[in-house]
């Protein structure tokens, strides 16, 4: 096996933009109109710049991103259809201002209210992926020259990749196979609060080590949200006739650090921390105000997906999981889910915000999902084969010691059996004594000789 079988990886990768009904404090904030728009593309991630260091122990490698549009999968046309929805460049500006006091605000507010900024936006599917020009940003780069004044959910994701990696090539330890050793020069992140937290653990799940049990815990480190997370067996499954062990992230992966302590260090507001299902990743995210979560707040606590009109959670459809094959670690199927959520708060000094209550309001949900394809599952069905007669070889040996033994005391018995059977009997003669003889010995010679009875 090769760190970099994974190569070719093609994922299918849908966006789907949520149009529901939020209420805050009994206040419509916004009503969309129903329509379900559902952007699908195919996601392309070849390895780039792959170099082996350390004499092969490990190896370091680029994973592109790129991204092609499919019409007749998608619903709707992104360059047509609007959506409406939370003022995102807004929330963040505010966000970040809270802790600048009242007047600081309250002059930014007067600002904002003087160019028509609102709390919520209408643009294209287009534009909301991959970028617009936003009038407030453009007003604040005149301030702070470095500020982009353009914005989009995916901007700048099309060709981009999330930095170098370096993974073990499990050279001296298979257990080690694909693991990460350090992910843009570092062996641990300093966004979160603990070491514990800010560990980058396991891989970066295109693949893990050989002969996988079902009561290992696995490591995954994402970069899109900023942390590592673990999945646990849930199920046995097949895949185009490979078997598989079906791994997916439990309740505690996004439990609230009073529910599992593991997760303390990825609260850094201890008075504000999130509830259970949920993961504030501003500090990823330029400070704006983001959280992720998995689709209809899954796994999440019950007070989000009550404040939201239309949520309903349902583990088969909005789980995420990997489909491993336990003999080479290899995924065969895989579905990452996630939602892109916002957390809609009370902001001191901006009118706009006073009758929001904390909610997390939904922007979009990711769906990438993989299937290995027919000529890869031919490949590894024969690979599985060759593994299944190697490790039963000793078995089959003495399977074939046995049956040679067997045939040769066959073939033994046989010969013995068809061999033609000759009884000799004795019988007494009388000889003459030598003429030579008769003058030194008295008497008769008796000889005996063997006669044929037949």
């Amino acid at each position: 096996m090769n760190i970099i079988q994974h190569n070719k990886t093609m994922v299918d990768f849908a966006v789907t933009f949520f149009m529901f009904n939020v209420i805050c404090n009994g206040i419509i904030c916004a009503q969309l109109n129903g329509v379900l728009l559902v952007l699908c593309s195919r996601q392309y991630r070849p390895k780039r710049n792959v170099t082996f260091v350390d004499n092969g122990e490990k190896v370091s490698a680029y994973t592109v991103k790129s991204f092609v549009f499919l019409h007749e999968k998608s619903v709707g046309d992104p360059k047509v259809d609007m959506v409406t929805t939370v003022n995102i460049p807004a929330v963040a500006v505010m966000n970040r201002l809270k802790s600048m006091g009242f007047w600081v605000s309250s002059g930014v507010s007067m600002y904002m209210g003087s160019i028509g900024t609102t709390l919520f936006m209408t643009h294209t599917v287009e534009e909301m992926l991959w970028g617009f020009k936003d009038p407030l940003l453009t007003r604040l780069k005149t301030i702070k020259p470095d500020t982009d004044e353009y914005f989009g959910l995916m901007r700048n994701k099309n060709g981009s990749d999330d930095g170098e990696f370096v993974y073990h090539t499990g050279k001296q330890n298979y257990l080690d196979f694909g693991r990460i050793y350090t992910w843009k020069g570092e062996k641990m992140l300093s966004l979160w609060k603990t070491n514990q937290s800010n560990m980058i653990n396991g891989s970066d799940g295109s693949g893990f080590h050989p002969f996988l049990s079902k009561e290992e815990r696995l490591n995954v480190f994402t970069p899109d949200l900023c942390r590592s997370i673990h999945m646990r067996f849930e199920k046995e499954v097949e895949v185009k006739g490979i078997p598989a062990y079906r791994f997916t992230p439990p309740r505690a992966v996004l439990a609230s650090g009073k529910n599992n302590p593991e997760n303390e260090g990825f609260c850094l507001t201890p008075k504000n921390c999130l509830d259970d299902g949920v993961l504030d990743v501003s500090v990823c995210r330029n400070g704006a105000p983001v959280v992720v979560s998995f689709p209809h707040f899954h796994l999440g606590a019950e007070r989000y997906a009550k404040a939201i009109d239309g949520i309903s959670p349902v583990h088969e459809r909005h789980q995420t999981f990997l489909d491993l094959n336990p003999t080479m670690g290899v995924p065969v199927r895989a579905m990452k889910r996630a939602q892109i959520n916002i957390h809609l708060q009370r902001v001191i000094g901006f009118p706009l915000t006073r009758n929001l209550n904390g909610t997390i309001f939904p922007i979009l949900f990711l769906n990438e999902s993989v299937v290995i394809d027919d000529a890869s599952a031919a490949r590894i069905q024969k690979l599985l084969l060759i593994v299944t007669l190697v490790s039963h070889f000793p078995l089959v040996l003495g399977a074939l010691g046995v049956i040679l033994l067997l045939v040769c005391i066959i073939l033994v018995i046989r010969f013995y059996q068809n061999k033609p059977s000759a009884k000799k009997d004795t019988s007494y003669a009388p000889v003459s004594a030598k003429v030579d003889d008769q003058d030194e010995k008295n008497g008769t010679y008796i000889g005996m000789t063997s006669v044929d009875k037949s």
